[in-house]
């Protein structure tokens, strides 16, 4: 499995495409809001002569969810997402404006993401794991053959994601990077939702919010 990653929109989400060598890919909390930003993304996928199958979401926040009814249209797919994640949708377009953003459109997830179903692409198996604290319905994606955990914004680089917003709760978001994140081996490369990559072995030991043992 090959990873490229994109930076989006004013909030600087990282939207990233899986694919292999079946030329089938999964694009990961598709974030652009502008039409450079758009076509960036669709120049990519044509260079390399792939065909997007899924359009997975790790949560509904308004910054992650800027691209998503337009790549739902552009590419024809259904929008995979935890069904808890629907309450953030009924407020969206209010929510761009506030940031002065605007959506590409409304959308409904028409796959509901859990963790006893894998969801595949090409040759390629994503565990997904449930893990609300910072956002309800919240997931990661993990491929093990590779060791990669697609986050979202539940851990970061020395960091986790906020819990004061509707639906996040601090205890909840540690017991799930505690029990589903930290159980994963230390050599696991996290791509999170904002910022730089990191691994599970150096979040373990030196996050100040989460590290074992802090």
């Amino acid at each position: 499995m090959q990873i490229k990653k994109f930076v989006f929109n004013p909030f600087q989400v990282n939207t990233y495409l899986l694919f292999d060598e079946t030329g089938q890919c999964a694009i990961i909390d598709p974030a652009c809001s502008s039409p450079a930003e758009q076509q960036t993304l669709i120049n990519f996928i044509q260079q390399h002569k792939l065909t997007p199958v899924l359009l997975l979401l790790t949560h509904t926040h308004i910054d992650h969810i800027l691209g998503v009814a337009w790549a739902k249209q552009t590419f024809g797919l259904e929008v995979s997402a935890h069904p808890d994640s629907e309450v953030y949708l009924h407020n969206a377009p209010d929510q761009a404006e506030l940031f002065g953003l605007k959506l590409s459109g409304t959308f409904s997830p028409g796959l509901m993401l859990n963790e006893t179903e894998d969801v595949v692409f090409g040759n390629t198996r994503l565990k997904v794991l449930h893990t609300p604290g910072h956002a309800l319905g919240s997931v990661c994606f993990y491929h093990e053959p590779t060791e990669s955990l697609f986050a979202g914004d539940v851990l970061f680089h020395q960091s986790i994601g906020r819990t004061d917003l509707p639906g996040g709760d601090y205890d909840v978001l540690k017991s799930n990077i505690w029990l589903k994140l930290f159980v994963l081996p230390d050599s696991t490369v996290v791509y999170p939702g904002h910022g730089p990559e990191t691994t599970i072995g150096t979040e373990k030991v030196t996050n100040p919010f989460v590290a074992i043992g802090a």
